[in-house]
């Protein structure tokens, strides 16, 4: 099959309806013909960060050979069964903020290009003593999100506790249950500081040992303005911060201790990846 050397634009470019929360609607972009094969639309589901996303491609003379190539995705793969009419495509996304999905002939020919917008990830903290919406930067700081993300995902905080309060500094999880008991975790991870990011109040941060590489699952929330962490010891390296119930942690951060560890264990219920 030989494919004609010119595009017919047929389409101006708009995001995807799918990157909006309307999963599953057909999607308009700018669009192309390269021969026999035509791409009439491409409908997407709701793009969530650190998630698996689809893209539903529909035309015809697409088992000619097509192509989906998005630069804020991961593994891209296409599923089995598609047809001349219907192809499917998967990946993991892997950026936030505005990225393309595009479309291309076997022969290279750009077919469809559509804006993409996702926003960064939020995940919805329900503990003993209220509940806090944490915002993270992901393009700040990936590493560090997609290893926060891979425990949230895996319910790894679920029934931990806030083992460690140090009043007018920091309140601490993510590593033991109520008895004290540590949890066992992922391989540490390398830490990533100077990327504007720093350690004010209400900011999320990863705790760690003497040694920079060493952060697995703790972490801490700034409670004052630490800007100290910045730098101390090699940097803290921050992640994102408690854009709702920051009055939560002022009231953990107000509780009785003893060697740190408050008398009254503040239980963290559930982390919900909810955007």
């Amino acid at each position: 099959m030989r494919f004609a050397a010119t595009l017919a634009i047929i389409g101006s470019m708009l995001a995807l309806a799918g990157c909006n929360g309307d999963g599953g609607s057909d999607s308009p972009g700018s669009s192309s013909s390269t021969g026999d094969v035509q791409v009439a639309g491409v409908a997407v589901d709701t793009l969530q960060y650190s998630k698996t996303a689809s893209f539903t491609v529909s035309g015809s003379g697409l088992d000619q050979g097509i192509s989906l190539s998005a630069s804020g995705c991961s593994s891209m793969a296409e599923a089995a069964g598609g047809s001349a009419s219907k192809r499917v495509f998967t990946c993991t996304v892997s950026a936030s903020g505005k990225w393309n999905a595009e479309i291309r002939a076997s022969n290279g020919a750009l077919l469809y290009s559509a804006a993409q917008n996702v926003p960064v990830p939020q995940v919805s903290m329900k503990t003993s003593m209220g509940d806090l919406l944490l915002e993270l930067y992901p393009n700040q700081a990936p590493i560090t999100v997609a290893n926060f993300l891979q425990y949230v995902n895996a319910n790894f905080y679920n029934k931990l506790i806030f083992h460690r309060v140090v009043a007018n500094f920091v309140v601490q999880g993510g590593g033991y249950n109520a008895a004290m008991q540590a949890a066992g975790t992922r391989a540490p991870i390398k830490l990533e500081v100077g990327k504007g990011l720093s350690n004010l109040r209400g900011t999320l941060a990863m705790a760690r040992t003497g040694a920079q590489d060493s952060a697995t699952s703790q972490f801490f929330i700034n409670s004052v303005d630490n800007i100290q962490l910045d730098t101390q010891g090699g940097g803290y390296a921050v992640f994102g911060k408690v854009v709702s119930g920051l009055s939560v942690v002022d009231q953990i951060n107000l509780l009785p201790t003893s060697g740190d560890v408050p008398l009254t264990p503040v239980l963290i219920n559930s982390m919900t990846q909810v955007q």
